[in-house]
């Protein structure tokens, strides 16, 4: 458990403490907040929020552009490491056919959020919908570090759900990543752009991972790869980073994801401990001491993630919150169940042993938490204004998936197993 807590202190108390000021600043002085998370920090810069002057695009660097599309990306880095290692390594929890159930119930927990949000949305008529409509992603969101926690109140440490769970939440992230490249650009697309981004990857990989590897062949000792990686460390792949951030940025894809493309060409141990695994804390290979050095980094940018996205003033409350909720406390259970039933069953695949039908709907409700990132759908989803706010206050009331998973989990019986 102190793994699981060391996480969730780590990356997600900081950001409820940016939520809770935020929230609070905005109902007491909302003038004064919108005007900090709007501030210019430096105009007609090459990076920030773009807009035509007299023919020529010029762009603002405001806090809001810094947080949510510069520093982000090193959150999204993350997710994308935990991801990567899941699907390519030898004891990936992505890998093979025990991840072919949570995998299919993981689809369900996309589509079901999706049919709900949007079948409500239709009921609101043609005018609302219209206006609601593009949120319809917001309520696929699992907030991993939470869901997993709730996940071990309800059934405890040792019950196999709480492992179906986390592989759930790994691959809904991939899935979220996937939604928001796709999606939700930020501009106009320009995907040549891409082409820089591409070549930054690959130049970093076969330059400081492949080249040296090859040199290394027969030399037990990889006098070259430990050169590249003692005397080079991660500044290759910073720049890189940086030239794919910008590559992203103009090609109209959202630049959070920047640092995606970089993410597969940093070295890699030949096996992971799982996500939550105190063992990960002490992996010296070039990947996971990336993620140690952005661990510090992280925690603050999640911070004013929460300050910056979080001012939502309580009269916002509006169709697009109830939207957001349904779509997560009933789509998201509903889906999984449903198609994770049909891979246990008609399909064959088959539940982990000691897991019931029942407990798939219990998995549901504990990965109805959205938070983090259906909060960052929230606002990219919808411009600034009162949609927005709504859908914000949607993610925002997500946590109240965590009281209804452990009322739910006693209902249900669920015979907590401890490690």
């Amino acid at each position: 458990m102190y793994r699981v807590w060391s996480f969730v202190t780590n990356y997600s108390l900081l950001l409820i403490g940016g939520a809770v000021i935020a929230l609070v600043w905005a109902n007491l002085n909302p003038d004064s907040y919108h005007h900090f998370v709007e501030f210019a920090l430096v105009e007609h810069f090459f990076i920030g929020h773009a807009h035509v002057v007299d023919g020529h695009v010029e762009r603002t660097l405001t806090v809001h552009y810094l947080v949510n599309d510069v520093l982000m990306a090193l959150f999204f880095a993350i997710a994308a490491k935990e991801v990567w290692e899941a699907i390519i390594l030898r004891n990936g929890s992505l890998r093979g056919k025990k991840a072919l159930t949570p995998l299919i119930a993981t689809a369900g927990g996309m589509a079901g959020p999706i049919a709900v949000y949007l079948g409500l949305a239709a009921l609101l008529g043609p005018a609302k919908f219209g206006e609601v409509a593009n949120g319809w992603a917001i309520p696929t969101a699992t907030d991993i570090a939470f869901s997993y926690l709730i996940g071990r109140v309800v059934f405890g440490a040792g019950h196999p759900a709480v492992r179906f769970l986390l592989l759930l939440a790994i691959a809904d992230d991939a899935g979220g990543l996937l939604i928001l490249a796709v999606f939700y650009p930020s501009g106009d697309l320009a995907p040549s752009w891409l082409l820089l981004s591409l070549a930054a990857a690959l130049a970093v990989f076969l330059l400081c991972n492949w080249l040296p590897m090859q040199l290394d062949r027969g030399r037990p000792h990889r006098p070259v790869s430990s050169w590249v990686h003692a005397r080079l460390s991660l500044w290759p792949y910073a720049l890189a980073g940086a030239l794919s951030w910008f590559a992203f940025q103009e090609s109209g894809l959202h630049p959070a994801l920047g640092l995606l493309p970089i993410v597969p060409t940093l070295p890699h141990a030949d096996r992971a401990f799982g996500f939550f695994a105190a063992a990960e804390a002490h992996a010296t290979d070039l990947l996971n001491r990336a993620e140690h050095l952005l661990q510090v980094p992280v925690q603050i940018v999640l911070f004013f993630f929460g300050l910056c996205n979080a001012g939502v003033e309580f009269s916002a409350i509006g169709a697009p919150t109830w939207l957001v909720l349904a779509g997560l406390l009933i789509g998201k259970p509903l889906g999984i169940f449903a198609f994770g039933w049909i891979a246990a069953r008609p399909m064959g695949l088959g539940l982990p042993i000691g897991m019931r039908p029942v407990d798939l709907v219990l998995v549901g409700f504990v990965a109805a938490i959205g938070f983090t990132v259906a909060l960052f759908v929230a606002s990219v989803a919808f411009g600034p204004g009162p949609v927005q706010d709504a859908a914000k206050m949607g993610a925002l009331l997500s946590f109240l998936a965590a009281l209804v998973a452990i009322t739910a989990g006693r209902l249900a019986r669920v015979e907590r197993q401890t490690l």
